[in-house]
């Protein structure tokens, strides 16, 4: 569907936004904090943008902040300091408010635990309260044309995730999709009472009240999968755990300062303007910083515990390795697990009170919400959407409007895509590029009439 200027059933006949960004996780809050500091710095030209999330309130990956778990990034990579050091945003200036900042320095750590990073992001976050929907969700993306048939804004179609089911229509020069990333569920298996992904690990685990607990089966050889056992295991001491996955034993994360450099700023420079047999070579060789690996430490800690309760005769930490999951099937008060040997060729069959699926996520594809747009979008020899340096899809001429991708953009901008080390900068570039294409088409600051960020 597409709706000429004119069409108030699509426009609504409100202001239009400079941009909307969808979702509002660390990502697009990254993006709000740029522009807040634009705003600040040219308060007569400001960009004006609003956010739409699904959640009632900020939150992520709020179903891993396990007790004690850290971050696997420096404190220094926050939403702001790589960038803009100086930043009230900055994860030191949050400290400083919390009255914590002698104190975390005194810990001699570059790494908070996810609980203080995810309240530092709370704390971003409540700044921009009112310019985020919380509790919608968009549920299209369409474009609104000129009269001479380009496509000069997008109208975002959104609805309440709970109460009326009426849909609501904002209308943005640019469009910031950040929805997130999808958990990738293992084929054949579905999700259920007692089949979750680990990350609503925290959400699911506290309503298993019947007691005594028989056992989990945790799926998965990442950092994630090693934290699922290792809560498991310490929180239900009546339960045995059983860690399922293919590879002979949790392999380390390369975490060495030469390999840490692909995760600079640079190093996107770099990827974007590598050839295609490169950017494949540069992803093999660097899997090992961040996909199926497990902090050394963490390693250390479950190899402990499988070892010490083998001594003492009582293995409650079971290592399944080179098995995989090839059936999971609901019995009474929880599911029954069916693991194949890799190397016998044999079968393994588990009763147990959950299977938690550490399995991973892939990206949402951001054509599912563009609609007639999608078919505007330029697309490499592999059907990938072609996407420009400044995180921006490419489209054919008609489209002047900006669809810019927070994520899903590994095969042209690296490893970082979908990682929180590039953040600052990343949201400098849009900030910069979302002020360029607009002084491009001549949009004078006056017409943005939407609330602006700050």
């Amino acid at each position: 569907m597409s709706a000429r200027r004119g069409d108030t059933a699509l426009t609504g006949g409100g202001p239009i936004d400079d941009l909307v960004g969808i979702g509002f996780g660390p990502a697009n809050l990254a993006l709000a904090i740029a522009i807040d500091g634009h705003n600040r710095r040219h308060p007569g030209s400001p960009l004006r943008a609003g956010f739409l999330e699904r959640q009632e309130r900020f939150g992520w990956h709020q179903g891993m902040l396990l007790e004690g778990a850290t971050m696997q990034v420096s404190f220094l990579k926050d939403l702001v300091t790589m960038r803009d050091p100086g930043s009230r945003f900055s994860f030191l200036h949050y400290l400083q408010e919390r009255g914590r900042l002698a104190d975390f320095i005194n810990q001699k750590s570059f790494y908070p635990t996810r609980i203080e990073f995810h309240d530092y992001f709370e704390w971003c976050a409540a700044e921009f309260d009112r310019s985020v929907g919380y509790g919608r969700t968009a549920v299209a993306v369409r474009p609104v044309t000129g009269d001479d048939g380009t496509v000069e804004s997008v109208g975002v179609v959104h609805r309440a995730v709970a109460g009326p089911a009426g849909e609501a229509v904002r209308r943005a020069r640019n469009v910031v999709l950040g929805t997130g990333l999808t958990p990738r569920v293992p084929d054949g298996v579905s999700l259920g009472p007692h089949v979750w992904h680990n990350r609503d690990l925290l959400f699911r685990a506290p309503e298993l009240t019947v007691r005594p607990h028989r056992r989990f089966v945790v799926v998965g050889a990442g950092q994630s999968a090693a934290e699922t056992a290792d809560y498991l295991h310490r929180s239900f001491p009546d339960a045995e755990v059983c860690a399922v996955f293919s590879r002979y034993g949790y392999s380390p994360a390369d975490d060495s300062p030469f390999a840490n450099r692909i995760f600079d700023p640079a190093a996107v420079d770099h990827f974007y303007d590598a050839p295609e047999d490169t950017k494949r070579a540069l992803l093999g060789y660097h899997a090992n910083t961040n996909y199926s690996v497990v902090d050394g430490d963490l390693i250390e800690q479950l190899y402990r515990t499988a070892y010490q309760e083998k001594v003492q005769g009582h293995e409650r930490l079971r290592i399944l390795n080179a098995t995989r999951l090839t059936a999971v099937q609901d019995i009474p008060g929880g599911a029954r697990a069916v693991i194949r040997s890799l190397t016998a060729d044999e079968d393994l069959v588990l009763d147990c009170d959950a299977v938690v699926l550490a399995t991973g996520y892939r990206p949402a594809d951001p054509r599912d919400l563009l609609g007639d747009l999608a078919a505007e979008c330029l697309t490499d020899g592999l059907g990938r959407l072609r996407v420009g340096r400044d995180h921006r899809v490419l489209t054919t001429d008609r489209v002047r409007a900006g669809i810019y991708l927070q994520g899903g953009t590994e095969h042209t901008h690296g490893i970082t895509s979908s990682l929180l080390s590039t953040l600052a900068v990343r949201s400098g570039e849009m900030c910069d590029s979302l002020l360029l294409r607009r002084a491009e088409q001549d949009v004078p600051a006056g017409d943005l009439t939407a609330v602006p960020l700050g």
